[in-house]
């Protein structure tokens, strides 16, 4: 078995034609820009674009194989250079069993299993040619058709107050909308971690991933996983869901929950956070706020953290962007010196960071590897802060 880092949840922001798709993210994100800088900017292995329902994009794919610019893969995925994508879409589900929408993730294993699912899709959707368009219908029979194309079925976000499974999709359990069976893994979002989510008893059959949500090119791989698998394949990556034939989630890395945008609560009309017992902003008055996923973590709470089935390791991840010292001039220079983000990340020595960055820089970086970095608590969509002492 090998080591594979994997982000799992991308958007296009346009087409090759320029048409858009995830209106919210950048127009430089095109299916192109993602390969090249998942491959060679930031060493992710295995990624997801979750818009690949999308009529154009799914014949950009097909003439790319045609041309020979990618491989699509025996177990399933597309191969290009160092990076395998898996080909995903993001749907929202909102039916008269949820509370409100909420976000799901699907995974199929090849071209013509999305473009099943693509039509099958395109008569529940108003407009199949934008990312995370509203499904009509249940999230049950959603979760039926992905079984039937052998897909994978997984809620994003899971904790987020806007548009997630608990957050604002059902009041207290998953099995109010979904078939409990019919779930492949959960995504933990970026306002939460292992220790927090393992609160919820019912999680407890499901494995936690951590992905980017990236809505630019430069987040992609702010959350990952690493999985330990023979090849970076379809098939693989659900073997290790499954936990089969050794393969695995070995450790999930993503963002200290204070550095989340939805972390704590906070007053809508200020962003001033909110105290336990506060009926009202005591900086604004304001009687609206936006609920944290600390505090619906602490509704949803049936056990302490830390129970449940054995998890693998959540490494407090710190993106080179959030480190004090490191904008975008340097983090070329780095890129320049040492390669990919996970090289810098994970395995560049602290004598070779020392001669390229200032020693309190590098020394962020290590604390950062070492999960020493201190954060001040984002929240109401604005991401916390890494603390400079």
């Amino acid at each position: 078995m090998n080591d594979y880092y994997a982000d799992l949840h991308i958007h296009i922001g346009r087409t090759s034609s320029g048409k858009p798709v995830k209106i919210t993210a950048s127009k430089q994100l095109t299916l192109e820009n993602i390969l090249i800088e998942a491959s060679g900017h930031k060493g992710m292995d295995i990624i997801g674009v979750i818009d690949c329902h999308v009529p154009e994009v799914l014949l950009t794919l097909e003439n790319g194989i045609g041309e020979g610019k990618w491989l699509e893969l025996q177990h399933g995925g597309i191969r290009f250079e160092s990076t395998t994508l898996l080909l995903g879409c993001e749907i929202e589900v909102y039916d008269s069993l949820c509370k409100g929408p909420l976000h799901v993730l699907v995974f199929m294993p090849t071209i013509e299993r999305m473009k099943d699912f693509s039509y099958w899709l395109g008569s529940r959707v108003k407009n199949l040619t934008l990312s995370t368009q509203r499904m009509y219908g249940e999230a049950k029979t959603l979760q039926k058709k992905v079984r039937e194309l052998n897909g994978l079925f997984i809620p994003a976000h899971i904790f987020t107050p806007h548009k997630s499974l608990y957050g604002s999709g059902v009041r207290a359990s998953l099995e109010e909308v979904m078939d409990p069976e019919w779930i492949d893994a959960v995504e933990l979002g970026l306002s939460s971690d292992t220790e927090m989510a393992s609160k919820v008893t019912e999680l407890d059959k499901y494995p936690f991933l951590t992905n980017s949500d990236a809505h630019s090119t430069a987040k992609i791989g702010r959350e990952y996983q690493k999985f330990k698998l023979a090849e970076p394949s379809f098939e693989e990556v659900r073997m290790a869901l499954k936990g089969e034939g050794g393969r695995r989630i070995a450790s999930n890395h993503g963002l200290n929950p204070l550095l989340g945008k939805y972390y704590r609560t906070v007053c809508e009309t200020c962003g001033a956070a909110k105290e336990e017992q506060e009926q009202a902003c005591k900086n604004c008055g304001s009687s609206r706020f936006t609920k944290g996923v600390s505090t619906r973590l602490s509704e949803l709470a049936d056990r302490n953290a830390g129970s449940g089935r054995e998890r693998p390791p959540y490494v407090h991840q710190v993106p080179l962007q959030f480190i004090p010292g490191i904008g975008p001039k340097t983090l070329e220079k780095l890129k320049t010196a040492f390669g990919t983000e996970m090289t810098i990340l994970h395995e560049v020595s602290k004598e070779r960071l020392e001669n390229v960055l200032p020693a309190k820089t590098a020394a962020y970086i290590l604390a950062a590897r070492e999960g020493r970095l201190g954060a001040e608590p984002g929240g109401g969509g604005i991401y916390g802060r890494v603390s400079k002492t």
